[in-house]
């Protein structure tokens, strides 16, 4: 699969605002910080084309971007980190209805990408999102990021442990290391086909 466009459509507070856009959608979700936005870049191959930050819960809104291949076009919904972020309680209640409103009602999601970030043990609300996702019958496949900062053999068995854990797809994935690049490919090319 090769991509051809990748192009920002808009963001949205909530699914009501989203427009429906009739091909395969993938829902990405993760922590804070976790590295769905540089995810984003780095498979389009622009760096500039999701906004990325140090500081966590910079993505407020849902952002829907439309990706174009050789194959068949397909959208990415970049939703909101769960997990610290300097806003009120208040606000990260709304925006974990929305995401799971979202999650719920999306017609044409095909599967969620939870990004797991492989420097660290896996946090309680990686699995309380796991949890929920199984609950509501929601497919998902796992992906470690930031596999750059641990040996390979580190990766491995990070790899194993969530995959016992979650009983999920795990992909490892690096912006750096581009080695994981092509297995982002074929899983995605897996549901668009």
């Amino acid at each position: 699969m090769k991509i051809k466009t990748a192009k920002f459509l808009l963001s949205s507070p909530n699914l009501k605002l989203c427009p429906e856009i009739a091909c395969p959608e993938f829902a990405l979700l993760g922590r804070s910080n976790v590295g769905k936005s540089t995810f984003i870049n780095t498979l389009c191959n622009n760096s500039k084309l999701a906004k990325t930050s140090n500081t966590p819960g910079k993505t407020r809104l849902i952002n829907i971007f439309e990706i174009t291949t050789d194959i068949n076009p397909f959208i990415i919904a970049d939703l909101p980190g769960y997990g610290y972020a300097k806003v009120s309680k208040a606000e990260q209640e709304i925006w974990q209805k929305n995401l799971e409103t979202y999650l719920l009602k999306r017609k044409n999601l095909v599967t969620t990408f939870q990004f797991i970030d492989a420097r660290h043990d896996i946090q309680n609300n990686d699995k309380q999102m796991q949890t929920w996702l199984k609950h509501n019958n929601i497919p998902c496949v796992n992906i470690l990021t930031k596999c750059d900062y641990i040996s390979r053999n580190e990766v491995s068995k990070k790899m194993a442990t969530l995959k016992r854990e979650f009983q999920n797809e795990v992909l490892a994935f690096s912006s750096k290391d581009k080695i994981y690049l092509e297995n982002m490919f074929e899983a995605i090319e897996k549901f668009i086909a």
